[in-house]
């Protein structure tokens, strides 16, 4: 650890995430130089409310790294995809009572995730849901289609919440 000493504690800190990312190694697709990754036990870890989850296209990406000026400091992370949830579970989140969802058009995923977006999906997506999922610890949206039992989430440093659930 002493070669740590002259990174100073938000180097050690920046390290550290980008040591974290780096040991998240899964089967991954290179595509316009983001690896896709299909792994899905760190999204369940993160999206537990969502259940079981299967055929996961999605990225983490590490935001402000564009500058060449960027100030060391921990790294905020964009997971972004899509994920198929177990046969029911979309309309079980979205018949939920008091949850409120509307039709809704996703942000448009990264460009390594475009190809996988499906093209007949009817999004629908609530405020309601997005804040119970987040339980206020960070930002996320997460639009479902029903006819597919298929999630898009687009979120900024998500994390297991204790109280998240549909």
């Amino acid at each position: 650890m002493g070669g740590l000493v002259g990174l100073g504690r938000r180097g050690a800190l920046a390290l550290g995430a980008a040591m974290a990312l780096a040991a998240c190694t899964a089967p991954a697709q290179r595509t316009g130089g983001n690896e896709v990754r299909t792994d899905s036990e760190p999204l369940e870890r993160r999206f537990a409310a969502l259940g079981p989850l299967s055929d996961t296209h999605w990225l983490g990406v590490v935001l402000g790294t564009d500058s060449r000026v960027s100030v060391p400091g921990p790294a905020d992370v964009r997971v972004v995809g899509f994920a198929r949830l177990r046969a029911g579970g979309v309309a079980a989140i979205v018949g939920a009572p008091r949850r409120g969802f509307e039709p809704a058009t996703p942000s448009r995923p990264p460009e390594g995730l475009v190809q996988f977006m499906p093209k007949s999906a009817r999004w629908v997506r609530s405020e309601s849901f997005d804040r119970r999922m987040t339980g206020g610890t960070y930002s996320g949206a997460f639009s479902f289609d029903p006819g597919a039992d298929r999630v898009y989430f687009d979120t900024t440093n998500p994390r297991a919440v204790s109280s998240s659930g549909p």
